[in-house]
């Protein structure tokens, strides 16, 4: 059985998206309204520079698209201390900003130096960008942009498709320091909590390049990842150019992973003694301080009277194998869970609720939550109901009847108690998905198998269902919008069966099944007009944010496109994303040669609506 994911087409970028820097900076950024989840972060390091734009109503099925709001202008972010997590928001550089080169001596020779033309770890081709994803577009307009997206997005694969191309070592813009731009980017990666990806970001940057802005962002990665020895490379050049109290802690810490704890402790008491620090702050720095000591300063941990949790004190606690209450990790930011899902110092019985969660916003791949749940199963010694499901896992597999594999199947989907837990649960089960085979004995599960394999982007394996389905069906639908041959274009009648068919649609997913099939051409032109004015989606409504993302499409920029599409799916959840914006998401995908991608939102949207 094929394993093969959505196929990527990939395409050259060369022209610059001057009309972002015309359209947007004088009319404004349009985002769809969404509750801004509590910081984990420190006070104004997860907050726009300006307020964020009052929420649009998401009750009406007809709602418009969204309306521009007025640019953000930032502001100069005040002194960090260790009691408000260590970092404050980076400050925004209007003219690039002066590395460390002339503070300290490199330490690899001249032929190993990294240029800042040209940051990130991935490989773009293969994720399906190219290197030059941002084109000629505003360096500063970039950076505006990444600070207005309020993560998590709704959709899992475009959150996929924003990591991806915030990950990819691409050209650096224009008008913007290389460091401060990998700064902004791997700062939008925490908030959307990719702890990994953030922290490759920075380290794609050599120390001697680095601004008091990319400093300020890889102590955060390095405290995401619970790895405080990531800082000590850090600790020296960034006290040259940082006055952050942080930075002193994070020096007793180095000391002693560095094998002198005299120097580490005489360093705290000496903190402790100016007050850098209190509580549990300096508390849990001894806590490190202390191991790298073996226990000769071990100190003991109590929550009591610690009211929300910051990325100093997850860090060090997670660094450390502090237990961390379970109510100061709910009251923090999502990306908190999807943080410790990623994290290796935790049990897998630990990890497993956070991990599903962090599926089902794309941090954690379909593979790896069944890797967890398979050590679940083979550890045999954590909670009853993880072994159980673990084990139906298995026999979803196993069993060696189809009926009996779609049983266990539809028991996994149908466990959780809310939309997101079931929604993780399909994400889970792709692969099993797939091994059931296309025919029509199987058929009445052919709906929920489709959106199953597609979560995990194997439309090839979907594709197989086609014979199977019936015409108006939910399956059909999906395999209408993902089917990477392509399908025979679509009447108007095709349509308006999906939206007839009260089983398996309704008028709310009619529309998003109508803007996802305008979006990538697979409906014909001409009954498109007519289409859109019986279900009400007003495709060809402009403003500042439609007129960027489709002029970023069609100048081939594959990341500008990625990001202008978070800016218009600022809401918690796809019921109120604006069919209007998905069809202008799914054009320009298209146009900049991430159709793969646009196949796999267009679907998705109308899984989940």
């Amino acid at each position: 059985m094929s394993k093969r994911r959505f196929r990527l087409k990939i395409s050259r970028t060369s022209v610059a998206l001057g009309a972002i820097a015309v359209a947007l900076t004088a009319a404004g950024i349009p985002a769809v309204g969404q509750d801004v989840p509590e910081s984990l972060l420190p006070p104004g390091f997860n907050e726009p520079a300006t307020p964020a734009p009052t929420p649009a109503p998401t009750s009406s099925p007809t709602r418009r698209a969204p309306t521009p709001v007025p640019s953000p202008v930032a502001t100069p972010a005040p002194a960090a201390t260790p009691e408000s997590g260590a970092t404050p928001e980076p400050t925004p550089t209007p003219t690039p900003t002066q590395s460390v080169e002339e503070m300290m001596k490199y330490e690899l020779p001249p032929s190993a130096k990294r240029s800042l033309e040209r940051v990130g770890f991935a490989a773009p081709r293969q994720l399906g960008f190219t290197a030059n994803g941002y084109g000629g577009s505003d360096g500063q307009l970039l950076e505006a942009l990444m600070r207005r997206v309020d993560a998590p997005l709704p959709s899992r694969w475009l959150s996929i498709g924003l990591r991806r191309a915030l990950t990819a070592s691409m050209t650096t813009p224009p008008r913007v320091n290389g460091a401060d731009f990998a700064a902004e980017r791997a700062w939008l990666l925490l908030r959307m909590g990719e702890a990994n990806a953030a922290r490759g970001v920075v380290q794609s940057v050599d120390v001697d390049n680095y601004t008091p802005k990319l400093f300020q962002i890889a102590m955060q990665a390095s405290l995401a990842t619970g790895d405080p020895a990531g800082m000590c490379p850090l600790v020296a050049p960034a006290q040259q150019v940082s006055s952050e109290t942080s930075w002193t802690l994070a020096a007793a810490m180095c000391a002693a992973l560095g094998g002198e704890p005299k120097k580490a402790g005489d360093m705290i008491d000496a903190a402790r003694r100016k007050s850098v620090a209190h509580g549990i702050d300096i508390g849990l720095a001894e806590k490190v301080v202390g191991r790298g000591s073996q226990g000769r300063r071990d100190v003991s941990i109590e929550w009591d009277g610690v009211g929300h949790l910051t990325a100093w004190r997850y860090g060090l606690a997670i660094a450390t194998g502090v237990d961390i209450p379970r109510d100061l990790i709910d009251n923090a930011g999502p990306q908190v869970r999807y943080w410790r899902a990623l994290s290796p110092y935790l049990a897998p019985s630990v990890r497993l609720p956070d991990a599903e969660s962090a599926a089902a916003q794309g941090v954690f791949s379909s593979a790896a939550l069944v890797d967890l749940y398979g050590q679940i199963d083979a550890e045999a010694d954590d909670a009853a109901a993880q072994i159980a499901t673990a084990r139906d896992l298995r026999s979803a597999y196993t069993e060696p009847a189809a009926a009996d594999r779609i049983a266990m199947l539809r028991r996994l989907w149908s466990e959780p108690s809310t939309r997101r837990g079931r929604f993780a649960r399909t994400v889970l089960t792709a692969e099993a998905a797939e091994r059931i085979a296309p025919n029509k004995a199987n058929a009445q599960a052919a709906d929920d198998l489709i959106a199953s394999m597609l979560t995990a982007g194997l439309d090839i394996a979907a594709s197989r269902w086609a014979p199977v389905v019936e015409r108006g069906s939910q399956g059909w639908a999906l395999l209408a919008l993902s089917d990477p041959e392509g399908v025979a274009m679509l009447r108007g009648s095709d349509v308006r069966a999906y939206r007839d068919n009260g089983a398996a649609a309704d008028r709310r997913k009619a529309q998003m099944f109508l803007a996802g099939l305008a979006g990538l051409g697979r409906v014909r032109s001409e009954d498109v007009a007519d289409l859109a004015k019986d279900l009400d989606v007003q495709i060809g409504m402009s403003n500042a944010w439609t007129q960027a993302i489709d002029k970023a499409g069609q100048r081939r920029e594959g990341a500008t496109v990625m990001l202008l599409a978070a800016i218009g799916m600022q809401t918690s959840d796809w019921r109120g994303v604006p069919p209007e914006a998905l069809f202008h998401i799914v054009s320009a995908l298209r146009a900049a040669g991430l159709e793969g991608y646009a196949r796999m939102i267009a679907a998705e949207a109308v899984a989940r609506v």
